[in-house]
């Protein structure tokens, strides 16, 4: 298989399986998001005692890259991952698979729980409708 379509199969599982990530690829996905490319020992660096096993980590790390979330580049021996999803494209997608399934894929819903739990105060709801009124004005330029 040449290298265009591995890509090609590997975005295709991404957008299939929804984003979804165990505690471990989430764990690996925040530190390439937070600290840019990383070779899996500066990956182990990172991480909190007690550390995972070199190999754990690279599995993982493997296992994304087949999946599409990251992609890496080789130096010698080694090789330093890259995340290939944003954390805002995954946040998006999870956010919205949340409001999906636990909300009848209601926002007003979503933010509706939020306000009976206290979770959400009347300042914040304020906060909310001002920026819903400034996205509006933006939207109307745009037009």
């Amino acid at each position: 298989m040449n290298d265009s379509s591995d890509r090609k199969k590997a975005s295709v599982t991404k957008e299939s399986d929804g984003l979804k990530l165990t505690a471990k690829e989430e764990e690996v996905m925040c530190l390439l998001w937070s600290e840019g490319p990383m070779f899996v020992k500066d990956m182990l660096e990172h991480m909190p005692e007690p550390k995972p096993h070199f190999n754990t980590v690279s599995t993982v790390v493997r296992g994304l890259e087949a999946r599409g979330y990251v992609t890496h580049k080789s130096y010698g021996g080694s090789y330093r991952y890259e995340a290939t999803v944003s954390r805002k494209s995954w946040c998006r997608t999870k956010f919205g698979s949340m409001v999906k399934r636990y909300f009848n894929n209601s926002y007003l819903g979503m933010v509706s729980a939020l306000v009976e739990e206290d979770q959400l105060s009347v300042g914040e709801l304020r906060e909310l409708l001002d920026i819903i009124e400034d996205k509006g004005k933006s939207d109307s330029k745009k037009s």
